[in-house]
C-alpha cells in the first residue's frame, strides 16, 4: 500500500478488523515505511520474583520488507548492562546478548525455528506502525467471531499466524499463538505465547499502544517476561 487508505478497502475485511482500523487510522491515512519506537519497561532475567531488571530499549520497524531491529540495554546492576540485539531482516531471525560487549551470552540465527519466531514478534508489534497490518502490507485476515480474527503473514519461507483479540473499543487487546518457538536449553520448542497491549495514545493522528506484556503459557502458569511502556513512537512514511 502506497496510495493513502481509502475507506472502502476496509469493507472486505472481518467486521472486527474493519472497525480496529477506522479506529486507529484517520480517512486517507498513508502508508507507514518506517517506525522508531523508545522502549523502558523490565525484562525477566531469571524465572523469579527476583529476576526482573530494568532495561532500555530502541526498536526501528521497516514494512517493505517486513523486518524490525531491537536493541536493548539490561542492568544487571550499577554499571553492569547485558546488550541484547534481537531482529527480523530479509526472512532470517537473529539474537545476540552479550556483557559489556565482550562476553557472548546467547546466540541464535539463521534457522527456521529462529525465523518464525522472530515474524511472530514482528507481527504481534505491528500495532506500534497499524498500517503495516492491512492487506497491502501481506496481511491475511480470517474472522473468528464478533470480537477476534486471525492474522496470517508470509515472508519468504516463513509463514506465521497470530489471533488478534479486540476490545470492546475496537482496540487490540492482545495476540496469541499456540505454539511460538522458545528456548529451552538449546532445543526450539513450540510454546503458547501471548501478548497485550494498553494506553493507546494518538501519535501523528494514529493510535497506537504505550503499554504492553509478554507471556509464556506454560503448563505450570503464565510466564510474563517482558513488560514495557512505549516512550516515543515516530514514524517515517512511503
Amino acid at each position: 500500500m502506497v496510495d493513502p487508505m481509502a475507506p472502502e478497502e476496509l469493507d472486505p475485511l472481518p467486521a472486527p478488523v474493519a472497525r480496529y482500523f477506522r479506529r486507529v487510522l484517520p480517512d486517507g491515512q498513508r502508508a507507514i515505511a518506517r517506525a522508531r519506537v523508545r522502549q523502558t519497561g523490565e525484562f525477566l532475567m531469571r524465572p523469579t520474583a527476583e529476576g526482573w531488571r530494568p532495561f532500555e530499549a530502541v526498536e526501528t520497524f521497516t514494512c517493505s520488507p517486513p523486518g524490525f531491529l531491537w536493541d536493548a540495554r539490561i542492568r544487571l546492576m550499577p554499571g553492569l548492562r547485558v546488550h541484547v540485539v534481537d531482529s527480523f531482516r530479509d526472512g532470517q531471525g537473529s539474537m545476540r546478548a552479550t556483557l559489556l560487549g565482550l562476553v557472548t551470552l546467547a546466540s541464535a540465527r539463521g534457522t527456521p525455528e529462529v525465523a518464525a519466531g522472530s515474524l511472530h514478534r514482528y507481527l504481534a508489534e505491528a500495532v506500534l506502525l497499524p498500517t503495516a497490518l492491512l492487506p497491502g502490507g501481506g496481511v491475511r485476515w480470517l474472522a473468528l467471531d464478533d470480537g477476534a480474527a486471525r492474522a496470517s503473514l508470509t515472508v519468504g519461507a516463513t509463514t506465521v499466524t497470530l489471533d488478534f483479540r479486540f476490545g470492546t473499543d475496537g482496540l487490540v487487546e492482545s495476540v496469541f499463538t499456540p505454539a511460538r518457538m522458545r528456548d529451552v536449553k538449546g532445543h526450539a520448542v513450540p510454546t503458547a505465547w501471548q501478548g497485550r497491549w494498553s494506553d493507546y495514545e494518538s501519535c501523528d493522528g494514529v493510535l497506537v499502544p504505550r503499554r504492553g506484556e509478554v507471556e509464556w503459557l506454560l503448563p505450570e502458569g503464565p510466564q510474563v517476561y517482558w513488560r514495557g511502556r512505549m516512550d516515543d513512537v515516530a514514524f517515517d512514511y512511503a
